[in-house]
């Protein structure tokens, strides 16, 4: 039940920020629904892999690669999917950092 009330709130913070950038959209709630499932499913899957693989450059610079690599993640996410677009990525980079921030306080909300 957790998992679906998390689900739909990664959908909602993905409008919210379709709503806030304009170089983000998304078609739908649908479309957002789809959007956070094949966000989720990467930043499980593909993204500690992609960590991994990173780690020299990762330390390097102190870790903020890793905004580099969330910004990709999102970026393959919406360059996969039709309902949902990212125009480049600054727009990722910004797009992964505002969803990140509206899902940690949408998902905060629901834990209290």
């Amino acid at each position: 039940m957790t998992l679906l009330l998390v689900w739909i709130l990664n959908a909602v913070a993905l409008l919210v920020v379709a709503y806030i950038l304009p170089g983000i959209t998304v078609a739908s709630f649908g479309s957002a629904l789809i959007a956070a499932l094949v966000l989720g499913l990467l930043n499980t899957l593909v993204k500690p892999l992609l960590i991994v693989l990173t780690l020299p450059i990762t330390i390097v610079t102190l870790g903020l690669f890793l905004l580099v690599l969330n910004a990709l993640v999102f970026w393959f996410a919406g360059s996969i999917l039709k309902g949902f677009q990212v125009e480049g990525f600054w727009w990722a980079v910004i797009g992964a950092i505002v969803y990140s921030l509206v899902s940690g306080l949408l998902s905060g909300l629901l834990i209290k």
